[in-house]
């Protein structure tokens, strides 16, 4: 099957599956979490095979790390698949009630996208965390991920589409594509694909969003700040930079640029970068922050930079508002946190540095659809459309206008004896 049919055959299962109620997702969820357990001798072999490819082509360590899906990570996602059967179905919810005039209503209910497409890096419980999600949401999904994760992947998406349709959901309501090609044929598709979710390198997401007339949800670079208040609590600050930065380097949410007041440079500079050092991390710093500590020169091409690598780049700033301007200039409208024990400057901070997310005295690894309880994540948008931040189940669902009527017709509503519309809210879920 070509992929034009393939996208068909997705869309017609998209509108029969955003049918299916909450009782029978949940089922079919359950026992996809159930298939995984039961196929992880499997799963590990088609992952080690994937894994010694990967390791004679001599793939970037931080791609192998993400690569490695063995039985702990098995279990973590069917652990997580269970606590996405708990969550509130986000389809059919009303959002809006209005009686119109007696007997004529109008509702805006929440509904599912359709068809959506993602392509994602090397890590396979990305796979499984996008299509659940799907799944719970009521989209089907067409899905690519990357060839060194090939043997993973393909395993996956036979396992989550037999249980799911053993369970009962509509055939071809997931599947996975295998080329390049694919992927550069998908962006001409508009016609079946509702929404493309890009994972991957700035080039290449920037890629998707010149080249396709699909509406596209995510972000390019993670350039992530912390930014230590001249208000800050030092330890606090160090703790909250260390986590931020080296819990795990090669990820979107990971710092990349640390700021700090003049202030309180002189007693916090040697502090971290003693910390930071003895875990292996290389600084560089602006002019005003190697007079205090001795590192390696920072340049324009550092702040922005999303380096996914054990190097952070520091500068010492005057004011919060430079360190704001900072942000807003450099940033990647991601996800970025202060340190300080003062109101008045967390308040001014949550509210103008312009990203998805904006923290208090928190590390910036926060940033994410399963810390924010949202049954994982299909990925982070730093878009000002439907869905902003970590896009869980409400990000993969739209709305309809349903309105319902009693032979009303407009021309009733028009003219020099036109009745009045009533616009009366109304505190009621659609039913018919």
């Amino acid at each position: 099957m070509d992929l034009t049919a393939l996208a068909q055959s997705a869309k017609k299962s998209a509108i029969r599956l955003a049918a299916v109620n909450t009782e029978h997702k949940n089922s079919a969820l359950k026992a996809v979490a159930q298939a995984l357990r039961n196929n992880v001798v499997e799963i590990v072999r088609a992952n080690e095979q994937d894994i010694e490819k990967a390791k004679d082509e001599k793939i970037p360590l931080a791609l192998l790390k993400r690569l490695k899906f063995d039985e702990s990570k098995i279990n973590d996602v069917c652990d997580g698949i269970e606590d996405l059967i708990k969550l509130d179905d986000p389809v059919g919810k009303t959002l809006y009630a209005m009686q119109m005039d007696k007997g004529l209503e109008v509702y805006k209910v929440s509904c599912p996208i359709g068809v959506i497409g993602v392509v994602f890096e090397s890590r396979p419980d990305a796979l499984v965390q996008i299509s659940m999600l799907c799944l719970k949401s009521g989209n089907a999904c067409l899905l690519k991920g990357g060839i060194e994760a090939a043997n993973t992947n393909n395993i996956l998406a036979e396992i989550i589409h037999d249980s799911s349709i053993k369970a009962g959901l509509p055939e071809n309501w997931i599947q996975l594509l295998q080329t390049r090609a694919d992927v550069q044929a998908m962006l001409s598709l508009d016609k079946f694909i509702d929404l493309l979710i890009p994972r991957g390198s700035n080039q290449f997401v920037r890629f998707i969003m010149d080249n396709t007339n699909i509406p596209v949800l995510g972000h390019a670079d993670g350039i992530c700040h912390v930014y230590v208040d001249n208000q800050a609590d030092i330890d606090m600050a160090v703790k909250i930079t260390v986590d931020s930065k080296t819990q795990y380097v090669a990820v979107c949410n990971a710092a990349e640029t640390l700021l700090v007041h003049k202030d309180i440079a002189e007693k916090f500079l040697p502090v971290i970068k003693t910390t930071l050092h003895a875990k292996g991390i290389e600084l560089r710093g602006c002019e005003k922050t190697r007079k205090i500590i001795d590192i390696k020169p920072a340049d324009e091409i550092d702040w922005r930079t999303e380096y996914l690598a054990e190097i952070l780049s520091i500068r010492t700033v005057d004011s919060l508002d430079e360190a704001i301007d900072h942000i807003n200039t450099y940033g990647s409208h991601h996800t970025d946190t202060i340190v300080t024990q003062s109101r008045t400057a967390a308040a001014e901070f949550l509210q103008l540095v312009d990203s998805a997310n904006v923290l208090l005295n928190a590390s910036t690894r926060f940033s994410d659809g399963y810390r924010y309880g949202l049954g994982a994540e299909v990925g982070i948008s730093t878009s000002k459309i439907h869905a902003r931040g970590p896009v869980g189940l409400e990000g993969l669902v739209i709305y309809k206008w349903k309105l319902i009527g009693s032979g009303q017709i407009v021309a009733d509503y028009c003219g020099p004896d036109a009745k009045q519309f009533t616009h009366k809210k109304l505190k009621k879920e659609f039913r018919l």
